[in-house]
């Protein structure tokens, strides 16, 4: 009995140890898996904070390593084994490879934390080793770009966003903590849920629209001559094609592991476009004049 009580008060020590590390930036080290928009962005986010006294990176493409040790996006980039070491881990990289990168950790502390920042949680929830359940949190900052790759970094993408950390009361309570101490000195705005129901919202505000925006860059591109209607390009279709330019292996993943949700969505949005092309098939105006003033109707959500 006092053996155990030893422990748990030499555990306790440690967590409020970290946490004052945390605080001083004297001896917290963050390893960020993937360095590409997101990544690299957090990379220089974190480095302006001064909350860890080492950043450190890895990615499997040689160019992209290089490119963020240039751009000072991390100190140093190390090898998968030595990012295990680090007191957080942020992964970000496409998401087939998200669960089998988490559950190749096997020798991590109690007080370690895995923060993935993947778009779509549920599979990733589902599949992940209970041996790093308590050490894993979930994380999806809303915001990004079209862009890719480390030059693609911004420092301030974080800033003033919202953060949903999901299904938290699975994770342990130091690494809920933690994350939230690190977002928020970020500057973000947490949100918690499930994560079938963030997989479910999302397909809306963010799959669809990128679906979307794929869908219609194709259909003007297999006109006969594309070039001669995209030189009449306006803002309307520059704002709407604009996530058309997104990187399609992260997007396919997305559409992959997201799927149920998407499919929903997708068929929800067909509905709506048959309807309206009905309406002006039919010649039926006015009725198409309601059902516009009804989408205006969206900005006093926003």
């Amino acid at each position: 009995m006092i053996v155990v009580l030893l422990s748990l008060w030499r555990l306790k020590n440690n967590f409020l140890l970290r946490f004052q590390n945390l605080k001083s930036g004297a001896y917290m080290q963050a390893g960020i898996i993937g360095l590409g928009l997101i990544g690299g962005s957090l990379g220089l986010a974190l480095r302006e904070s001064k909350m860890f006294k080492r950043i450190f990176g890895f990615d499997n493409k040689p160019l992209h390593a290089q490119q963020a040790l240039s751009l000072g996006v991390v100190d140093e980039c190390i090898s998968l084994k030595e990012i295990e070491e680090c007191d957080v881990i942020f992964v970000s990289i496409p998401m087939s490879s998200v669960v089998d990168t988490i559950n190749g950790f096997c020798n991590l502390l109690p007080t370690q934390t895995i923060i993935d920042l993947s778009s779509a949680k549920s599979f990733i929830k589902d599949n992940i080793k209970d041996s790093v359940r308590k050490n894993y949190v979930g994380a999806h900052p809303m915001n990004g770009t079209e862009y890719s790759g480390p030059k693609a970094a911004q420092r301030d993408l974080f800033k003033d966003k919202i953060l949903i950390l999901t299904d938290t009361e699975d994770s342990g309570e130091f690494q809920v903590s933690f994350a939230k101490e690190i977002f928020v000195n970020l500057g973000m705005r947490i949100v918690k849920m499930d994560s079938k129901n963030h997989d479910e919202h999302v397909a809306y505000i963010s799959h669809l629209p990128h679906i979307i925006s794929f869908a219609l860059a194709n259909t003007v591109l297999v006109q006969e001559s594309p070039e001669n209607i995209l030189a009449l390009v306006g803002g309307g279709f520059k704002s709407m094609s604009r996530l058309a330019n997104s990187h399609p292996i992260t997007w396919r993943d997305i559409f992959r592991f997201n799927k149920k949700h998407l499919m929903n969505a997708i068929v929800e949005f067909e509905g709506n476009l048959s309807f309206a092309k009905n309406l002006i098939e039919n010649e039926n105006y006015d009725e198409l004049e309601k059902w516009m003033k009804k989408a205006n109707g969206l900005r006093d959500f926003m």
